[in-house]
């Protein structure tokens, strides 16, 4: 697990030698697009994902859609991948009997108060599901780019302060799928924070975009007043979080940066704990960093939650629901263009 390459915000010298195994991975992808006969569930299927590599705030949004739906009738599930669990699934996670190191933290985290399954393979995944005979609607967690399962709508998360870095092909960029492509595949596309990448302009009228501000909980920053935090964070862009911190008033003595999904060794935590005793400061993370710790260690640091506040969360919803209930889900990018008017 690496941190996000500095390189893939600008067209340097180091992007530009990568660019020939940016041909490869398009050929590769390619060749597997080409080769997928996608199923189709029995049970309409919403993805949450982004056309690029690194952290663009979905575990937020796909939990605030689950609570949301739920609150309009649905009976929602989530369905991931589990990057960095050992199991492939399919598995209903579960808290009391599961780890990070088993489902993967986001999964883990999500399923506290919501139903996720877990599997490598996500049609099979769907097939459990549907099995089950529970759930009405599947919220897939990521995979936009995963050929196998159909979905019906299909929603491209953007951070707004990175948009798509340097818009190359991986290694060279973060984009998994060529611009064109990618927003090709997108029935609407929501920007998380302040745009200052000018994504929304580059997408223009292609498609529907909502915007959404990620907040963390205030009561939490506040308890610290006056209290110098040592913030850490292994996730896709740990500075929006500490930038969130200062923001809200917190302290901060020190900032440590992380890999996304990194698996904190016993050596780091020394070191983690070393730093806050030399700053004299309290000890703070986010969830998802929070569930990857040992449990002793969760009652020594400080967990951050987040939530997200959409501009519009009834266009939005209605967009989605929209969607789900088109049977054609390239008409459902008509649907949701007809909603945004």
């Amino acid at each position: 697990m690496i941190k996000t390459p500095t390189y893939w915000a600008e067209r340097g010298w180091r992007a530009v030698l990568l660019l020939p195994l940016s041909v490869l991975w398009a050929i590769g992808s390619l060749v597997r697009d080409s080769l997928a006969r996608p199923a189709r569930a029995t049970v309409p299927v919403v993805c949450i994902g982004n056309l690029g590599a690194g952290g663009t705030g979905k575990t937020p949004i796909v939990s605030w859609l689950y609570d949301n739906l739920a609150s309009r009738g649905w009976q929602p599930v989530i369905l991931s991948r589990g990057y960095g669990g050992q199991l492939r699934g399919p598995v209903w996670v579960d808290g009391t009997v599961h780890t990070a190191d088993d489902c993967g933290d986001e999964p883990l985290m999500m399923a506290d108060t919501r139903d996720v399954v877990v599997a490598r393979d996500r049609v099979v995944g769907a097939r459990m599901i549907e099995a089950r005979g529970l759930h009405d609607v599947i919220i897939m967690d990521d995979g936009l780019q995963n050929p196998h399962l159909e979905k019906q709508v299909r929603v491209g998360v953007f951070d707004g302060g990175f948009g798509i870095g340097n818009g190359w092909l991986i290694p060279a960029g973060p984009l998994r799928t060529g611009w064109r492509k990618g927003l090709s595949m997108l029935n609407l596309v929501i920007i998380n924070g302040a745009d200052s990448s000018g994504i929304g302009a580059r997408i223009g009228d292609q498609l529907p975009v909502h915007h959404v501000t990620t907040q963390i909980d205030q009561d939490v920053v506040d308890s610290f007043a006056g209290t110098p935090l040592l913030a850490f964070a292994g996730i896709g862009r740990p500075a929006r979080m500490f930038d969130s911190l200062q923001a809200a008033g917190a302290q901060i003595a020190q900032r440590l940066s992380f890999a996304d999904h990194h698996p904190y060794s016993a050596h780091d935590l020394t070191r983690i704990q070393e730093e806050a005793h030399r700053h004299g400061a309290e000890m703070i993370t986010t969830h998802k960093d929070w569930i990857r710790l040992p449990g002793d260690w969760r009652e020594r640091v400080s967990l951050l939650p987040v939530s997200i506040q959409p501009d519009d969360a009834e266009a939005l919803l209605q967009a989605i629901e929209t969607g789900l209930h088109s049977p054609d889900p390239d008409a459902s990018k008509q649907a949701a263009s007809a909603g945004s008017t």
